[in-house]
C-alpha cells in the first residue's frame, strides 16, 4: 500500500503564494496565465524550483551517514573525477552545470565514493556562484574527514554568459580549492591539477 506523504499547511501555503508569483511575472511578461499551455506552468514552476534548489533542506552530516570508515593506512590520493553538478546562478537566476573534480588524502578516514557526489549536491542545489560553491565543498569534506589535504576543481558553463550579456557560448569558468597539503606541498598540487586536467578517453 503506498503513503502519501502528508504536506503541512504551512508549506501548501509557501507553495500557494509561489504560484501567484509566477502567475503574476507570466502577466508582467505580456502572456495570458490562462491560455492552455499557461494554465498549469505556476505550479510547474514552483515544484520545479524547490526541487531544483532542495540543497538548503540538506546538510553535510546526513548525507554522509554512516559513510566514514577506517583508512587502514592508506595515506595516497584518493579522487573522484568528472562528478556532474547542476545549480543556479544567484545574480539571475539561470543554470550553470558542468562537472566537479574532487580529491583528498586521508588521515585515518576515508568516506564512501558515493558519498562524494553528495556533498556536492548539498551545495549545488542552491542559489549560487561558482566561486562560494568550490570553497564550500572544499571546507565541507575538510570538516568531515579532517584528512591531509583536500583539492577541489569544478568547471562550469553559465547560461547567464551564454544566453545573455555577452552570448559566449564556448567559454568555461574553471575555479579551484585546496586545503592542507594540496595548498603547502607544490608536488601534491601539482598531481592533483594534473589528474583533474589530464585528457578524457
Amino acid at each position: 500500500m503506498t503513503t502519501i506523504p502528508e504536506v503541512s499547511i504551512e508549506t501548501e501555503t509557501s507553495n500557494e503564494e509561489f504560484r501567484d508569483l509566477v502567475r503574476r511575472q507570466l502577466e508582467l511578461l505580456g502572456e495570458d496565465p490562462d491560455r492552455e499551455g499557461l494554465r498549469r506552468t505556476p505550479h510547474r514552476v514552483a515544484a520545479s524550483l524547490a526541487w531544483l534548489t532542495r540543497g538548503y533542506e540538506m546538510d553535510v552530516a546526513h548525507v554522509v551517514g554512516t559513510g566514514l570508515f577506517d583508512s587502514e593506512g592508506a595515506t595516497n590520493m584518493v579522487m573522484v573525477r568528472d562528478i556532474e553538478l547542476y545549480s543556479m546562478c544567484e545574480h539571475h537566476m539561470l543554470p550553470f552545470f558542468g562537472k566537479a573534480h574532487i580529491a583528498y588524502i586521508p588521515n585515518g578516514k576515508i568516506v564512501g565514493l558515493s558519498k562524494l557526489p553528495r556533498i556536492v549536491e548539498v551545495f549545488a542545489r542552491r542559489l549560487q556562484v561558482q566561486e562560494r560553491l568550490t570553497e564550500q565543498i572544499a571546507s565541507a569534506l575538510d570538516d568531515v574527514l579532517h584528512p591531509q589535504g583536500v583539492g577541489v576543481v569544478v568547471e562550469a558553463y553559465h547560461l547567464c554568459m551564454m544566453m545573455r550579456g555577452v552570448e559566449k557560448q564556448n567559454s568555461k569558468t574553471l575555479t579551484s580549492a585546496v586545503r592542507g597539503l594540496f595548498r603547502a606541498d607544490q608536488k601534491t598540487r601539482e598531481e592533483f591539477l594534473t589528474l583533474a586536467y589530464a585528457p578524457r578517453t
